[in-house]
C-alpha cells in the first residue's frame, strides 16, 4: 500500500499526463527458448502441383511453378521471360525445366536451339538421350538431302503461306510492302498454288511467276504485265536468295519427310544459321508460321515453345508481330511460349520496341538472373519490379533468380539432380557447374534433390 505522499503523487501525475502503465520486470531467457514466442513466417507459394524449380531462398521451402496450373487463377498468361547474363544458370534451368515437364503424359516440347559446340547444338545431348533426331538447318547440308522445310508446305492455308512470304520479304527488305508489290506477290502465289498439282509448290515456282506473270492473273485489277513484272522485282530478288542465294537448301524444296511433330520434343538445331545476319529472323519466321499451322492442334495437349536468343524474334517488327499472333493464338490452345534473353535492352531499345511491349506484355512469369546495376535498375523499370528486388538482383549468385509470377515475388535457388547433371550442362558449361551448384548444399537442397531424382529423367 502507498504512503499518502505517493498516492499523492500518482494522483497528481495521472491527472497531467494520463494513467500510468504498469512496470513489469524483465524476462530473462534463452534463445532456444524465446524462438517460439516468434513463428515463422514466409511468403505464398504457388501450390503444390507442378514442376518443382529448387528452393525459395528465404524460408526455405520447395518452390514449384506449372503455367498450366496457375493459368486461369494466379497467371493471366502462360508465357514466361527468362533473363540474365551468360554463365549464371540460365540455360541449366530450361533444360531441366524441360525434363521435367516431359514426365507429364500430356506435355510436348518444341525448342529453337541457337547455340552449340563442336557442330551440334546445346540440345543435341537430351535429344540423343530421349532417343530424338534434332531438325538441323544448315544452308551447307541442305544442298546434300539435309532437312528443308516448306513455307508453300498444303499442311499450311493459303492464307498462312502468304502472310509468310509478305513475312519474309519484309524482314530482308528492312520495310513492310508497298501496294503494288503486294499485289504482284499475291497473283504469283495465287497462280503458283492453283497451276502446281502433281507436288507442293514451291519457292521456285513464286520466283518464277514473279519474272514471268500471265495475263490472267493480271486481267482482275486491268494493269498490265510489264507493270506487275516491275512491282515484283523487289519481291522476285528477296526469294531468290532463298533459292539460289546464301540461304539456298533450306526452304526451295518440299519439307523434308519424316519429321516427327508427335514427338514429345522436337529441337530444331539453328546452330549452323549466323545469329548476327538476316537469315535468322527469316528463320524464325517461317519455323514460327510452319508450327502454327502443322504443330498447335486443338487436341488438349500442353505445348511448351521455347525460343533460346529470342531477341532475334523480338528485335524485328515484322516477325515480332506474327509471334504476338501465335501467342495470342497459342494461347486458347494451350501454349506457353518461353523467351530467353540475355539483356532487356536488346529488345526494348530495338526497332521493335512496341511490338516487344506487347509480347513482354503477355509474360506473366519473368525469372531475373543476375545483371549489372544499371541493367537491373532498368529491367525493373520495365517489369514493374519491387525496389528490393532491384537492389538484389545485380547480387545474385550463379543459380539464384528472382522470380516475379504475376507480382508474387521470391528469389528461387535453382537444383539439379545428379541424374541431370551430365545432360544440362554443354563442354563450355562444365568449368561453371562446381561453382553454380556445389556450394551451400543444405540439409533441404539435399532432400529436395533426392526428391527430384525419383522422378528425374534417365
Amino acid at each position: 500500500m502507498l504512503d499518502p505522499v505517493s498516492a499523492l503523487t500518482d494522483a497528481f501525475t495521472s491527472f497531467l499526463f494520463g494513467k500510468v502503465e504498469t512496470q513489469r520486470l524483465p524476462v530473462r531467457t534463452s534463445t532456444g527458448q524465446a524462438q517460439a514466442v516468434y513463428l515463422p513466417t514466409a511468403a505464398p507459394g504457388l501450390g503444390d502441383s507442378g514442376v518443382i524449380i529448387g528452393r525459395e531462398v528465404y524460408s526455405g521451402k520447395g518452390y514449384i511453378y506449372d503455367p498450366f496450373q496457375l493459368y486461369g487463377q494466379q497467371l493471366p498468361a502462360p508465357h514466361w521471360l527468362v533473363l540474365g547474363e551468360s554463365g549464371n544458370g540460365k540455360s541449366a534451368l530450361e533444360k531441366t525445366y524441360v525434363l521435367r515437364q516431359l514426365r507429364f503424359r500430356d506435355r510436348q516440347v518444341v525448342v529453337l536451339d541457337a547455340q552449340g559446340e563442336d557442330g551440334v547444338g546445346e540440345w543435341n545431348l537430351i535429344a540423343e538421350q530421349l532417343g530424338i533426331t534434332p531438325i538441323r538447318l544448315d544452308p551447307m547440308a541442305a544442298l546434300d538431302g539435309g532437312i528443308k522445310l516448306n513455307p508453300l508446305d498444303p499442311a499450311i492455308t493459303t492464307t498462312g503461306q502468304l502472310a509468310l512470304l509478305r513475312t519474309i520479304i519484309e524482314v530482308a527488305l528492312g520495310h513492310g510492302l508497298d501496294e503494288r508489290s503486294g499485289f504482284a506477290l499475291k497473283v504469283a502465289h495465287a497462280h503458283a498454288v492453283a497451276s502446281v498439282t502433281d507436288r507442293q509448290p514451291i519457292l521456285t515456282d513464286i520466283v518464277e511467276r514473279l519474272r514471268n506473270p500471265v495475263a490472267e492473273s493480271t486481267e482482275s485489277m486491268n494493269v498490265a504485265i510489264e507493270d506487275v513484272r516491275a512491282w515484283g522485282l523487289d519481291v522476285a530478288l528477296v526469294l531468290d536468295r532463298l533459292v539460289d542465294g546464301d540461304l539456298r537448301g533450306m526452304f526451295d524444296g518440299p519439307t523434308t519427310a519424316g519429321i516427327d511433330l508427335d514427338a514429345p520434343l522436337i529441337v530444331f538445331d539453328l546452330s549452323h544459321i549466323d545469329r548476327n545476319s538476316i537469315a535468322m529472323p527469316i528463320l524464325m519466321a517461317i519455323v514460327g508460321v510452319w508450327l502454327e499451322h502443322t504443330w498447335i492442334r486443338p487436341d488438349r495437349v500442353k505445348r511448351i515453345f521455347l525460343v533460346e536468343e529470342a531477341w532475334h524474334i523480338i528485335n524485328s517488327p515484322f516477325v515480332a508481330q506474327l509471334f504476338q499472333r501465335l501467342l495470342k493464338f497459342g494461347r486458347r490452345l494451350g501454349l506457353s511460349f518461353v523467351a530467353v534473353v540475355h539483356h532487356l535492352s536488346d529488345v526494348v531499345d530495338g526497332a521493335a520496341a512496341k511490338e516487344a511491349a506487347a509480347i513482354l506484355k503477355m509474360a506473366s512469369t519473368r525469372t531475373i538472373y543476375a545483371q549489372k546495376a544499371d541493367e537491373a535498375r532498368a529491367t525493373g523499370r520495365v517489369l514493374g519490379l519491387p525496389r528490393w528486388a532491384v537492389e538484389i538482383i545485380p547480387t545474385l549468385t550463379p543459380g539464384i533468380a528472382v522470380w516475379d509470377v504475376n507480382g508474387n515475388v521470391q528469389v528461387v535457388k535453382h537444383l539439379i539432380t545428379e541424374t541431370e547433371r551430365p545432360l544440362v550442362y554443354t563442354d563450355r558449361a562444365m568449368t561453371e557447374s562446381s561453382e553454380l551448384y556445389e556450394n551451400d548444399r543444405t540439409e533441404a537442397e539435399v532432400s529436395l534433390e533426392k526428391h527430384l531424382a525419383d522422378d528425374a529423367v534417365a
